[in-house]
């Protein structure tokens, strides 16, 4: 069976429905393209290393983003580490922001998500960084201050997200009715 609209046939390996290994470059992203295009596996090998390129380059800017935050913000031995908590909380809300955007306004955009999300703000925030912050806190025998960092950080991380998803939804339906308004 051909790949599906979307995909990139990669060799010979079987997926379970029997088809030829094929992966999507974006799965959830359908961009209008006439079958025939989105088959072609030279555009899709093409799309895939500019994909990479701009995820790489996205992610070296978030990571220096990342860095000149923790030197505004350093965070002496012992108390809470408000740099990376900063970093992920707002990271979060603007995840939040730009998904929705990219999704319900934008849904064209194909390189904007790797370029936004993925490689800006995958770097810019820090899982690891926020593990090691709590490791440290606890190895240096600040349970307290480590888990009020490990809770509070996933909780307000969370809680940005949602944030960032009904701003970006109010912007929305606010921007439809002015144009409806204007029309």
């Amino acid at each position: 069976m051909a790949a599906e609209a979307g995909e990139v046939t990669l060799g010979k390996e079987a997926l379970d429905d029997g088809r030829r290994g094929a992966l999507p470059i974006d799965p959830d992203r359908d961009t209008g393209e006439p079958p025939e295009i989105r088959r072609d596996p030279r555009r899709h090998r093409a799309a895939q290393r500019s994909i990479l390129l701009v995820i790489g380059c996205a992610g070296a800017v978030g990571a220096l983003a990342r860095y000149a935050v923790a030197l505004l913000l350093p965070t002496p031995a012992g108390h809470f580490p408000w740099s990376t908590f900063w970093i992920n909380i707002t990271g979060s809300l603007v995840i939040g922001v730009v998904l929705v955007l990219l999704a319900e306004r934008f849904p064209r955009a194909r390189i904007a998500r790797p370029l936004v999300v993925t490689g800006f703000l995958g770097a810019y925030t820090t899982f690891s960084t926020y593990m090691v912050d709590a490791d440290l806190l606890f190895r240096g025998h600040d349970i307290t201050t480590g888990v009020v960092y490990a809770l509070s950080s996933l909780i307000a991380g969370a809680a940005a997200v949602f944030a960032g998803i009904v701003f970006a939804r109010f912007v929305i339906r606010l921007d439809h009715r002015l144009n409806e308004q204007l029309s």
